[in-house]
């Protein structure tokens, strides 16, 4: 049995320094393009515009006492939406947007009714963590803007 040795060379120690960092750095590459392309970044148009009424719009919305509760069950989203004295509050307009936080491929709007208790709205949802962006007008005008973290666990219909 002939044993034979191969010798690291510089050569080689070269071949592998530069291999191993073209792997990393295409590797990250291909990460900052996949979170760039998937992920919109735009919450507001103008920021500066936005704050000078936040800390007002939040005055009012705080004013109206209301809590927000979102989940899945049974193919459906339940929205259900609180006075301070835990009376069901149905409002004046509702528009929402249910998606994922990462990205807006899986975005819908549901078609909320009120069923005298909670708004109910179809929805097939996979398994994760959802944002529910929604936003209702009271009786008043008052716009209520809230982002409510639904979760929908594995194995849910």
């Amino acid at each position: 049995m002939t044993t034979t040795t191969r010798n690291l060379t510089g050569r080689h120690v070269a071949m592998i320094f530069v291999s191993a960092f073209t792997v990393i750095i295409s590797v990250n590459l291909f990460l900052a393009y996949s979170a760039i392309s998937t992920f919109p970044g735009l919450e507001v148009r103008n920021s500066y515009v936005a704050s000078q009424k936040f800390d007002v719009d939040r005055a009012a919305q705080t004013a109206l006492g209301w809590s927000v509760l979102a989940e899945a069950r049974g193919g459906e989203v339940h929205l259900s939406i609180t006075d301070a004295e835990r009376q069901p509050v149905e409002v004046a307009a509702l528009e929402a947007t249910l998606g994922r936080a990462t990205h807006v491929r899986d975005d819908q709007t549901p078609a909320f009714v009120f069923d005298g208790t909670r708004y109910v709205a179809p929805a097939a949802l996979a398994p994760g963590n959802w944002n529910l962006r929604m936003v209702a007008l009271a009786d008043d005008g008052t716009e209520f803007r809230q982002r409510v973290i639904l979760h929908v666990p594995k194995g849910s219909p």
